[in-house]
């Protein structure tokens, strides 16, 4: 029969009461399991892959790390040769902005409090871009994704018109033209 240990440092036949002097048993702490494989804690103890990189606790085969999160920023910037005969002049002095892209789904436009349009990237400066001009969507790979929501006077993709509600996969560098002269750089981080 096992032995359990009591508080008071006696060896018990029972589990709940020590059997020499009565007092309760409680059962100690488990202690913290971590994942053989890469350190991290593992909560709860009763998971069976690792979350952070896909170790089989079970089996202890080695599953395939999880991708690290990728992280894209759009540069926008006035590019005065994008200037026809119809458009203004640019604001002078702009400086290029930099913004990172933080949501799953992000607006280009131009505000609007009256309609409560508030895009994540807003281009307030040319009024040839529509308030809701177009979306730069992240799939669930981390993807980023352009569809011009049917503006008034397009969007262009590194040079080629982009049809209206037509998704556009992104890669790094590429560049989105639009409005009277404005000039989107995405890039991956």
């Amino acid at each position: 029969m096992p032995a359990y240990l009591c508080p008071k440092g006696h060896d018990s036949a029972e589990d709940d009461f020590c059997s020499v002097c009565g007092a309760k048993i409680v059962a100690a702490p488990l202690p913290a399991l971590n994942c053989p494989d890469c350190g991290a804690a593992r909560e709860p103890s009763d998971t069976v892959f690792c979350e952070d990189c896909g170790y089989n606790f079970s089996t202890g085969a080695h599953g395939e790390p999880k991708p690290a999160a990728i992280r894209w920023d759009v540069t926008v910037a006035i590019d005065p040769s994008l200037k026809t005969d119809q458009s203004p002049d640019p604001p002078p002095n702009f400086q290029p902005l930099t913004i990172p892209l933080e949501k799953d789904s992000n607006l280009i436009g131009r505000r609007s409090d009256k309609r409560a349009i508030f895009p994540e990237i807003a281009l307030d400066f040319d009024d040839a871009v529509s308030h809701r001009h177009a979306l730069l969507n992240r799939t669930p790979s981390g993807a980023l994704i352009l569809r011009d929501l049917g503006s008034a006077n397009g969007t262009q993709l590194n040079g080629a018109e982009v049809l209206p509600l037509t998704d556009m996969p992104l890669k790094n560098s590429d560049q989105i033209t639009l409005g009277h002269w404005t000039r989107l750089t995405v890039r991956t981080a």
